[in-house]
């Protein structure tokens, strides 16, 4: 019976698959409809609504929806791990002034850190303390199909499809409050927006051929493509399927080029009103505003 559902998963797999909340007040999943021509899916104002189980057994409907707002790609309960790869772009190793990893470096990011890719990216007060906030665009690889002990040449079969994210992170946090460990300048609320939508691995087959890249404010301080990934996508799916099961819904922030802020000099850390857009090739972008919460007063 699995066999059947996951073959039906793939007979009906979605081109450019959505969640939006529709002008009719309802949030859909759906295939997003997209003008001649137009691949950046932050462009969509229709899609084919989906019923069922995305990753699953699912129809795409006839029923066509207007889209009021893109949401992030899967819904809280839809994911089921979030990991992340650190130092996996070989510039960004050296503008780090790290060594090449020999294995992947594998971080985790709470569900709660997720994003949609028009939503603020919300700075709390402990980021607010001290300088070190910065941006990372980076290919998010979503797993469709449960993967163990997966060799690489099958990796890619395991993959739904493809989005672009920003991994905010804090570095003071990261590096200097975090005990050694990454996750806690790298996981508040909101911290790892994505979207705008997930393209099927069958619309990109080579995930090492696309231009990446992030503007702040409007001006490039990112421009790559994800050839110069240390691990690539099927290799890195290979490695953490090793006697780990990869399910439906995980995700995978696959690592940042060069270009961010802490590897500059001076540093070029993020500010409150500030405008992120990170962009991938044949996916389209998310356009974030840092948005510093108010700080409660001290009783």
């Amino acid at each position: 019976a699995l066999a059947i559902i996951v073959a039906a998963a793939n007979e009906f797999a979605t081109q450019r698959l959505i969640r939006f909340l529709a002008k009719d007040g309802k949030t859909y999943y759906g295939d997003a409809i997209l003008p001649s021509g137009i691949v950046d899916i932050s462009k969509a104002t229709q899609a084919r609504v989906i019923k069922g189980d995305i990753f699953g057994k699912h129809d795409i409907t006839d029923q066509v929806a207007d889209v009021r707002l893109l949401l992030a790609p899967l819904a809280r309960e839809d994911v089921k791990t979030v990991r992340c790869l650190g130092l996996n772009y070989e510039q960004h190793a050296k503008e780090s002034k790290m060594p090449l990893p020999k294995y992947p470096v594998l971080f985790y990011k709470p569900v709660t850190a997720l994003g949609g890719p028009s939503d603020g990216i919300p700075v709390a007060a402990p980021a607010q303390e001290v300088e070190g906030l910065d941006y990372e665009c980076e290919l998010v690889a979503i797993i469709g199909k449960e993967a163990r002990d997966v060799p690489e040449s099958e990796a890619l079969s395991h993959v739904l499809g493809y989005a672009v994210g920003n991994d905010v992170s804090h570095r003071e946090w990261q590096l200097k409050r975090g005990g050694g460990q990454w996750a806690l300048g790298k996981g508040f609320d909101g911290w790892a927006p994505f979207g705008p939508g997930i393209v099927s691995s069958r619309l990109i087959k080579d995930p090492q051929s696309l231009k990446i890249s992030t503007k702040l404010n409007g001006k490039t301080v990112q421009d790559s493509s994800t050839r110069d990934m240390i691990f690539g996508v099927a290799a890195t799916i290979s490695f953490l399927s090793r006697g780990t099961t990869l399910l439906p819904g995980d995700i995978i922030f696959t690592g940042t080029p060069q270009g961010v802020g802490s590897g500059r000099s001076p540093p070029l850390w993020l500010k409150d009103g500030d405008i992120v857009e990170v962009k991938l090739e044949k996916i389209g972008s998310c356009t974030n505003k840092v948005e510093y919460t108010a700080k409660k007063p001290r009783l």
